[in-house]
């Protein structure tokens, strides 16, 4: 072969030759690779202007902002730490823990209306800072924290909460109003309870009048809400610490609508009827005289849209929707207030769908419709009459964006690429962000306009270091004809020929969606446990969400029953390929997925040889009412689902091994429910193991974390081997 030849050969040969010496090069994930890994640089947060074309972003300690025009970035503060040490720190840090919902959001950046200034929270107190001004103006100055901060329409007002009372402050002058004065422990002015944030999403209490001249604001009257007594055991002596918790079938708070007025401080209620067995889940201005209100019954299969005007006190039902199920609340709601109209989800034909109404609830168009479920409203061009959602219409496991008209006419779709598209629209719709993400695809985020043309590219994909081992998608039909869809993972070096023992990853419960093309950042223990030889799978049974409403609506008034048949037939489908020991099966899963666990492994007792049950509900009289009613109605009225769907009552059938882990300071699924457990498979006989962690919260993070994961690991080595 001449020497041109080959230097040709070499020079086809080397890249390879590195392609492959890099893939070698790759790192196996490790339990210490869980404790070591850093996240990189995550998406653009992106704070929308209210001009449409800017956005402000925090990044390393500093506010940047970001002009979609010319594809510009420049500096708004340098050092937002400097507005913490600002700030005056609370005088009591050790007082009684407040139990506040993991889902009570606050906004930490708020623009003003004109866009010339931004309002920011930082360490309990307020700044104001205008782009191009070097030194912020702090609003509020003290030890008291100014929680749930909202700007005025205007611009020129900016309420808060402090304590259980709300307050209202000029910006320009500093004047403060103090708007409710009968704030207490058990009475709560525009302030959420437990239950409300956790089951119906509602993140905050109060809203403003398009006229800057009234709030709505809810008050909670909590005192008839049962108390738990959860309290700090790791301080010395013991500290009560009790939490507002109600349990299934015990009382809600009650909660009322009021309207007060900015200048008089007066507070006019609206009188909505009878409040004892209703929930009051979404409230928005329809117009300076109208605020609107949802009223749901305590089970949730009835929903009553009111338009309440605070002047007269008039009432009026603008419409409602009842369900043989459950009706899942949402904030896709859009109001028009120019027009007259609202953009609405409804899931009466099975799959959330959007239609435009009026504000007499008479239907003006159906937009969208198909066996496939709308999952978010991120943008309307009420000019235009354009409607911008995400769906899974492609595939219940992607998720894509798309415009159509408010006649259902000329529908488009904005994204191409197979995976899961997270869309951040401007107020205007002018343009937007998508952050996307595969599952072999670590996540990129782009910026476009509103015809889905890319501009930008804000974030790569960055290839990981680590040797993550690929996801298989599968689907499969059960007896009764339904498909489930699950994913794989092969174990490193996986040979066909050789059996080996699987984990199965479960959740399995109503609204989550655990089997979905997107990338969940790879350094996860599923990859731990495959690099050690095991095989990953995971199932969505019915009942979980991405499916839509009837799909999900097969857990109606009993838990753990068509879940668990889906389960075993996903572990009879993975052990038909032929490559996993079907004598070697585990299970785990925390909260929903701990409950799954543990109800398998009693109802199944030959299915699964060893389980992990984390934070689980074992006894569904002790969960909250809004979700355990909204699936198995009240305990009064199904006495037997109640019974039926709890495993305490079937701990004498355990036969595998089985591993308990829960926090005892849990706020969610609290630690009664495992007391129960361990108590009743006691008197039952049946040895199992338990883990107890002492943090205030539903899941174990921090050092915690890393010694559950190494005890997880521990106990499926020494039941599952290898």
């Amino acid at each position: 072969m001449s020497n041109y030849n080959l230097t040709m050969l070499s020079r086809l040969i080397t890249p390879f030759v590195l392609a492959i010496a890099l893939l070698a090069q790759k790192k196996p994930i490790t339990l210490d690779t869980l404790k070591q890994r850093q996240m990189g640089d995550a998406p653009l947060g992106a704070i929308w202007a209210p001009n449409g074309y800017q956005f402000a972003y925090s990044r390393s300690g500093a506010l940047h902002l970001y002009d979609c025009r010319d594809k510009s970035t420049k500096l708004l503060f340098a050092k937002l730490s400097d507005l913490s040490a600002l700030a005056i720190k609370d005088s009591n840090p050790d007082a009684a823990f407040a139990w506040q919902n993991r889902r009570v959001s606050e906004q930490r950046y708020q623009w003003a209306p004109d866009s010339s200034a931004l309002l920011i929270t930082e360490g309990g107190d307020l700044f104001w800072i205008e782009p191009g001004k070097n030194e912020p103006k702090q609003l509020t100055k003290t030890e008291a924290t100014e929680s749930d901060p909202k700007l005025s329409p205007d611009g020129k007002k900016v309420s808060y909460r402090i304590h259980n009372d709300l307050y209202v402050q000029d910006i320009a002058s500093g004047k403060v109003t103090r708007l409710t004065r009968d704030g207490s422990e058990t009475l709560l002015n525009a302030k959420l309870d437990w239950v409300y944030p956790e089951e119906l999403d509602l993140n905050t209490a109060y809203w403003w009048s398009p006229d800057s001249a009234r709030i709505a604001y809810l008050q909670f009257d909590v005192s008839k809400e049962m108390i738990y007594p959860q309290v700090d055991l790791l301080k010395t002596p013991a500290v009560p610490e009790p939490e507002r918790y109600p349990q299934a079938g015990t009382a809600n708070a009650d909660v009322r609508l009021g309207v007060v007025d900015i200048e008089t401080t007066k507070t006019r209620w609206m009188d909505l009827g009878e409040t004892r067995d209703y929930l009051l889940a979404r409230v928005a201005w329809m117009d300076p005289s109208e605020v609107s209100v949802q009223r749901m019954t305590r089970i949730q299969d009835k929903l009553e849209f009111f338009a309440a005007n605070w002047e007269t006190r008039q009432i009026r039902k603008v419409f409602s929707e009842s369900d043989p199920f459950w009706i899942n609340v949402h904030s896709l709601t859009k109001i028009d207030r120019a027009r007259k109209q609202i953009l609405w989800a409804s899931e009466k034909s099975g799959s959330r769908h959007l239609s435009l109404i009026d504000f007499n609830g008479k239907e003006i168009s159906q937009i969208t419709k198909g066996d496939w479920e709308v999952n978010d409203v991120v943008g309307v061009n009420w000019d235009k009459r354009l409607v911008y959602y995400t769906s899974t219409e492609v595939s219940p496991l992607e998720r894509h964006l798309y415009v159509i008209g408010f006649d259902g006419k000329n529908k488009r779709k904005l994204t191409n690429e197979p995976g899961t598209h997270s869309i951040s629209m401007s107020p205007t719709a002018d343009f937007y962000t998508d952050t996307f993400s595969a599952i072999d695809k670590p996540t990129r985020q782009t910026l476009h306009s509103a015809d889905g043309a890319q501009l930008v590219e804000l974030k790569k994909s960055e290839p990981s270091e680590y040797d993550i081992l690929p996801t298989e998608y599968l689907s499969f039909i059960v007896k009764d004809g339904a498909t489930l869809m699950a994913r794989l993972i092969k174990p490193k070096n996986f040979d066909p020929a050789k059996k080996y023992p699987a984990i199965v990853m479960v959740y399995g419960g109503p609204h989550a969606q655990t089997v979905r093309n997107s990338w969940n950042g790879g350094l996860t223990l599923d990859q731990v446990l495959a690099h050690k030889g095991y095989v990953i799978w995971q199932v969505d049974n019915r009942g979980s969400g991405g499916r839509g409403h009837l799909w999900e609506s097969k857990l109606y008034r009993k838990f753990g029953e068509i879940e668990v048949q889906d389960q075993k037939a996903g572990v009879e489908h993975l052990v038909s390929l032929g490559f996993v020991d079907p004598a070697r099966i585990g299970m785990s899963g925390w909260s929903y997925g701990g409950y799954m666990t543990l109800n398998t492994m009693l109802t199944e007792p030959k299915l699964i040889k060893a389980g992990i049950s984390g934070a689980p509900v074992t006894n569904w009289l002790l969960y909250d009412t809004i979700y355990t009613e909204r699936y198995l109605g009240t305990p009064q009225e199904n006495e037997k689902g109640y019974r039926d769907s709890s495993p305490v009552h079937k701990a004498k059938n355990l036969e595998g091994k089985l591993m308990l882990v829960h926090n005892i300071g849990d706020d969610n699924v609290l630690f009664q429910n495992m007391l129960q457990m361990t108590d009743a498979l006691q008197k039952a006989g049946k040895h199992f193991e338990l883990s107890i962690y002492p943090q205030k919260s539903h899941g174990v993070s921090g050092p915690a974390r890393n010694h559950l994961n190494e005890a997880m690991v521990d106990f499926f080595e020494r039941h599952l081997g290898r």
